[in-house]
């Protein structure tokens, strides 16, 4: 099983990273809140509309141009082609693909996807924004302006949920962390408290026990 007994809430107006390492079920956390995935167990709610930016090529179609491609996410994320023809200016500047939106996408590189997918779910309003390590993967320049958007969406109240192995990201734009294990939710709570000890268990190269058949878990 991916996830074992997870139970969280993330209040409105908050930013939350989860963080762990490869293979602890970061994404596939983030594909049940975008209900890409629907649990086997239990319930996940979700209250308010939805930006997902959760896997790199996932409402895109390769054969359509870049321009196609922002009226075809812009409907899978419920908004009309009257709208995204609005904002398809600020989208394209955005990314910074002036020169290449009417290319077709399977001429695009990976971090130019990521430049598109990243601004058309940022672009349209929601009450949910959900990232998953969509700053890995553009120049320094991108992620200076993700970053720079992320605080904006913070400061209108916007609820972001982002999965990222950036650590100084995770102090510094999220108020609260949630840290995976194995699938197991090993702690949560402050941002700075949470990073504090997975860095303290990746540098110690500490590993989840199992006691008693259960796995030991810890909060802060």
């Amino acid at each position: 099983m991916a996830l074992r007994d997870i139970s969280f809430q993330v209040n409105a107006v908050s930013a939350v990273r989860i963080i762990g390492h490869n293979g602890a079920g970061k994404s596939t956390l983030l594909r049940v809140a975008g209900g890409i995935l629907d649990p086997s167990d239990g319930t996940a709610m979700v209250r308010g509309s939805l930006a997902p930016v959760i896997e790199l090529g996932i409402g895109f179609e390769a054969e359509l141009s870049g321009r196609e491609n922002i009226y075809f996410n812009g409907a899978l994320l419920g908004r009309s082609r009257v709208e995204m023809e609005r904002r398809t200016d600020e989208i394209v500047d955005f990314a910074g693909l002036d020169e290449f939106i009417d290319q077709p996408l399977r001429t695009y590189s990976t971090g130019m996807v990521a430049r598109l997918a990243f601004a058309v779910a940022t672009t349209v309003d929601a009450q949910i924004l959900l990232l998953d390590e969509i700053m890995s993967v553009g120049d320094e320049s991108f992620k200076f302006r993700c970053q720079e958007r992320i605080e904006s969406f913070r400061q209108r109240g916007v609820t972001i949920l982002v999965v990222s192995h950036d650590l100084e990201a995770i102090v510094r734009l999220c108020d609260d962390a949630l840290w995976l294990e194995h699938g197991v939710l090993l702690a949560s709570g402050p941002a700075e408290q949470v990073v504090a000890r997975y860095r303290a268990s990746v540098d110690s190269g500490a590993h989840t026990e199992h006691i008693g058949g259960t796995r030991q878990m810890t909060s802060v």
